[in-house]
This record gives structure tokens, sequence and C-alpha cells, in this order.
């Protein structure tokens, strides 16, 4: 009896000590993004098998939205908790850090360094200046990377607008050298001490200039590539204030050049093969966890800051706040959790850092805007009473629910989208009499107070100042 006791003991023991590790973290972030994911099923040729066996060992957020459809606001808002109108922040300018609103935030790593975690980056998770944030940062290992003396595409005048096959090999390229910083560092850190670690692993594909070497490219050939839909005359129910909104031509080509140029299937092409190689690369960060003691012992987290339109609603690139521009794969793999679950409650990725904190086991912090997901890792289908807002520029927001999306512009024009029979957001139903009382329902989460626009202009601001002229007086 006495030995049956002793070993009753040790064992409690040894549990309580196994239960009082902290977890790991990893955050995995995929920029420029959409749903073309095979999880996700936002283009029948998308090939991401390591994005989508992550999804299935853990839980699938998918109807998940960004804030802001620009990476500068979308990133500041993930990695402190607020919403753009929160903190002033819209637009690629200004830094997080020059926002009044948020200069004396911790910052999502900042939080779990002040808890005792070692933690560490590579690559892309805060737009800019990333060494500040973290412990110890690998560098971006040359960012955007590598590119030819002339454009392969086309002859936009913005920098990074181009796409086609480039450079020869896939260790040329940022990501390949960001994953292999991250591999090298799992496999040497220690299984658990007394000091957890976070790391931030940001891959910068598929964001153009959308390049990948050859063998990725070959995967979709160019004669057999499947275009996104597009419904012409799309825009027409819509005021002149929206489209004016969504005119990008001074940082992205015109859907109507990409078209004459015959460049739309090479682009298509581009997108699905950077995202090819992005996911080959998260692979590699995945098996070095799987062969790491760290496996049963690590959160996982896989986000991207945005959406992105390849022709859809006559336009490219992000800046919009329809479902192209917001909606994006968000994955959330715990230990101790079920796994294949997907859920389909509308979710941000304001809820990150709120998630984060409960998982870990650290306080909660109550002035976060977003609400943790651990609800919805537990049980997926339960009742979910919050939605995703999305936002451009002060004064234009989409609330997404379960169902529908709702638009109210900076004009008072309107939109309103029922995705269970239009999921491309083609018939506006915003002036619809028997749906009065879903937008009335929906207005009551439109933000009641707004930060004024923060000096630091960029281009992204320049398509909100040019739509001014179709408002009121």
């Amino acid at each position: 009896m006495l030995r049956y006791l002793i070993f009753l003991s040790l064992f409690c023991f040894a549990s309580n000590a196994i239960s009082a590790q902290r977890p790991n973290i990893i955050l995995l972030s995929v920029d420029d993004l959409n749903d073309w994911t095979g999880c996700l099923g936002g283009h029948p040729q998308a090939l991401t098998p390591n994005i989508d066996r992550l999804a299935e060992r853990g839980t699938l957020f998918a109807n998940t939205h960004c804030q802001s459809p620009v990476c500068n606001p979308s990133r500041a808002s993930l990695l402190t908790g607020r919403h753009p109108h929160s903190s002033g922040v819209y637009f690629l300018a200004p830094d997080l850090k020059q926002a009044p609103a948020l200069q004396d935030l911790e910052t999502l790593p900042e939080r779990f360094a002040k808890h005792g975690y070692r933690t560490m980056a590579a690559g892309k998770i805060f737009h800019t200046g990333d060494r500040r944030f973290f412990q110890e940062y690998g560098g971006n290992f040359g960012g955007f990377g590598p590119r030819p003396e002339q454009k392969i595409s086309q002859p936009h005048g913005h920098p990074l607008w181009d796409w086609g096959a480039y450079p020869a090999q896939d260790g040329q390229m940022p990501d390949a050298k960001i994953a292999g910083w991250a591999v090298e560092k799992i496999e040497s850190l220690p299984q658990q001490d007394d000091q957890p670690f976070f790391m931030g692993v940001g891959f910068y594909r598929p964001h153009v200039p959308m390049y990948a070497p050859q063998k990725w490219f070959d995967l979709f050939p160019r004669d057999q590539i499947k275009l996104p839909l597009v419904n012409r005359g799309d825009r027409d129910d819509l005021s002149d204030y929206a489209i004016a909104l969504t005119n990008e031509e001074h940082v992205s080509p015109l859907h109507s050049w990409v078209v004459s140029a015959g460049q739309w299937e090479h682009a298509v092409q581009s997108y699905l093969a950077s995202i090819a190689f992005a996911d080959h690369c998260v692979g590699r960060v995945l098996d070095a966890v799987d062969r790491s003691p760290h496996r049963d012992n690590t959160i996982i987290v896989l986000f991207s800051d945005h959406g992105f339109h390849l022709g859809e609603k006559e336009r490219w690139a992000k800046r919009s706040i329809w479902e192209d521009g917001t909606r994006v794969p968000l994955v959330i793999v715990a230990p101790g959790f079920r796994q294949r679950q997907r859920t389909l409650k509308p979710t941000q990725l304001l809820d990150v850092f709120p998630t984060l904190l409960e998982l870990a086991g650290l306080p909660e912090d109550t002035s976060q805007e977003g609400h943790s997901l651990v609800p919805l890792i537990k049980d997926p289908i339960r009742d979910w009473d919050h939605v995703a807002i999305s936002s451009f520029g002060r004064g234009n927001y989409a609330v997404r629910s379960e169902h529908y999306r709702y638009i109210r512009y900076l004009d008072q024009s309107e939109e309103l989208y029922d995705h269970r029979s239009d999921p491309h957001e083609w018939t506006n139903l915003a002036n619809r009499k028997e749906l009065e009382t879903v937008i009335a329902t929906h207005r009551q989460h439109l933000p009641k107070a707004e930060m004024p626009v923060l000096p630091g202009d960029s281009t992204g601001h320049q398509a909100y100042k040019a739509a001014s002229r179709y408002l009121m007086p």
C-alpha cells in the first residue's frame, strides 16, 4: 500500500510539472495571402499542402478578416490589439510607435517577453522595424528579394509591381533563408527550461513582385490557368465614392491594362506559384517542429495580413473592404485541443492577441479590442455574438457577420451582400426594404468614435484623398 501511495504521489508530481510547462509559440505570417489555399478553396488550382496539413492539426477559422487591407495598419492592429480607428494608423504611415494611442502599449512579443518568454523573429512580422520588438531578430534576409535588371511582365511605374519566373534557385529567395533560420533555431532550442520561446517567422511571398523559381511556375502551366470570375458591370450599383476609393492605378495596374496586355493568366500563374513556394517554406518550419522535442508543447498560429484581388471586381491588389480584400487564412494549433476543426463564425486578426494570452495562461487584458477565440476552439459551432470589422481610411467600414457583409462609406453610401447566395458580392442588397432590419443590426457595430488620420501620408492614402471629391458638400 505504501508503495502504491509513493508511486501515486510521484505520478501526480510529474503530471503537475508537465501541465505547468508554459507552451512555446510560433507565429507564421504569409504576406498578401488571400483565401487561395486548399483548405479555404479560394482558387481551384491553389497548391498549399503544408498550410492544409496545419489546418488538419488544429482549428481553421474560415471566416477571418483583417482590420485593414493594408500591411501597416493590419499588422499594427494584430500586434497591439487595437482597431485602426482607435489607433489612428490607417495607412502605410505612420509607424505604430509614432501613433500617440499606441506609444505606451506593449506589443504582442513584448507582452510575452514581460512574462518570461524568450522572443525571436526573422522576416516580416511587423510592417517595419521588427528588431525593436524582439529580443533577437535574425534579419529580413533581403526582404522582397532579388530583382532582374528589367521588369518581366509590364512597365508599371511602381517598383514592386512585377511577376514572372525569377530567380533560378530557391536558395536565392529571402523566404528560403528565413525558413532556414527558423529550422536552425527550432533544432537548437532546448526541449523545455524555465524560459519558453515566442518565435515569429514572417514570409514575404506572395507579395509583389510575384517572383519564384521556374519549378514553382511549372506546377501551373500558363495555358491551363483558371481565371477568377468577373462580372462585368459588377460595380454599377456602387457610389462614385466607393469606386474612386478602390481606384489604385497609382500603385497597381488597372484591370483593363492587365487584360489588354495579355498578362492576366501570367499574373494569376505567378501568384499561384508564389503561394506554392511560400507554402513550401511553411512546410520546412512545420517539419522542424515535428522533428523537435517541442512538437507537443508548441502553439502554432498561421495568418496573412490581408486579402488580395487578381481581377475580382475589376481591380488588383489590396485596399478594398470587399471580401477579396479582407478575408485571410487563420489557423491555430494548440496542445490539448481537438484537431480537424473548422468554424465559419466571424473572426478577425484582432482576436489573435487575446487568444494567445489565454492559451498561454497569461493574465487577461481587458483593454484588448478583440476577443479570445478559445471558446470557438473548444466548440466551433457555439453561439458567437461577435463580428469582424474592417476599414480602409477613416469613415469606410465593413462589418462581416456569419452570413452578410455590410459596408458603409464616408459618403454614407452602403452595400450589403448575402454570402449564402452571393459569395462573389455581385449584387448590392442595401436598398432592399425587406432587409432593413439586417442592415440596422449591422450598423450597430459601426464605430461610435474615430481617431483622426495621423500625419505621415503614403501611397495608400492617395485613393482615400482622391475619393473625397465625391463627398456631399
